[in-house]
């Protein structure tokens, strides 16, 4: 990305989907690293479950430039809403074992609440609209069903409409 991709926001938010794994400290460094505008970072990192001790691995497709797109849109909406200072997404793909990291959301601003906010805002709508599919791998071999939507993801989503 050349530009920021809110047109109210000088930040350039750092989206990536890959299969690697990620580090949250170097990640939070990269945000934070020689600022002074910087007074609060929040982060997210979400895990694999084991579901009970049955999920052997979760796979996670996805669309390569779609999900990269859709998530550029979610992170403009975040940028248009708070004052960030910085912000990066890094959601993976292919299977992920249980206890590994899945997402990673990292937002900083000059104030807590605004990376509080911006942060959740992203998980949000990362989990209902940014296109990933996911399928469990059980422990016994079989391959397990394509992980359906939740009613709560959308609840928790539509909270943004009521702000």
């Amino acid at each position: 990305m050349t530009a920021p991709l809110s047109p109210l926001s000088p930040v350039l938010p750092r989206i990536l989907v890959q299969s690697e794994d990620f580090d949250l400290a170097a990640e939070c460094d990269r945000l934070s690293q020689g600022r002074q505008d910087v007074g609060a970072l929040v982060s997210f990192v979400g895990l694999c479950r084991d579901e009970g001790g049955r999920l052997a691995a979760l796979e996670l497709e996805h669309y390569p430039g779609m999900a990269e797109t859709e998530i550029g849109r979610i992170a403009s909406q975040a940028l248009e809403r708070w004052p960030l200072t910085g912000l990066t997404v890094i959601h993976r793909h292919g299977k992920i074992a249980p206890g590994a990291q899945i997402v990673l959301v990292v937002a900083a601003s000059s104030h807590r609440r605004a990376a509080f906010e911006a942060a959740d805002f992203l998980m949000d709508f990362l989990k209902t609209r940014a296109p990933f599919w996911k399928k469990e791998h059980l422990r016994d071999g079989s391959s397990g069903t394509w992980v359906e939507a939740k009613a709560v993801d959308d609840r928790d989503a539509e909270r943004w409409d009521q702000r």
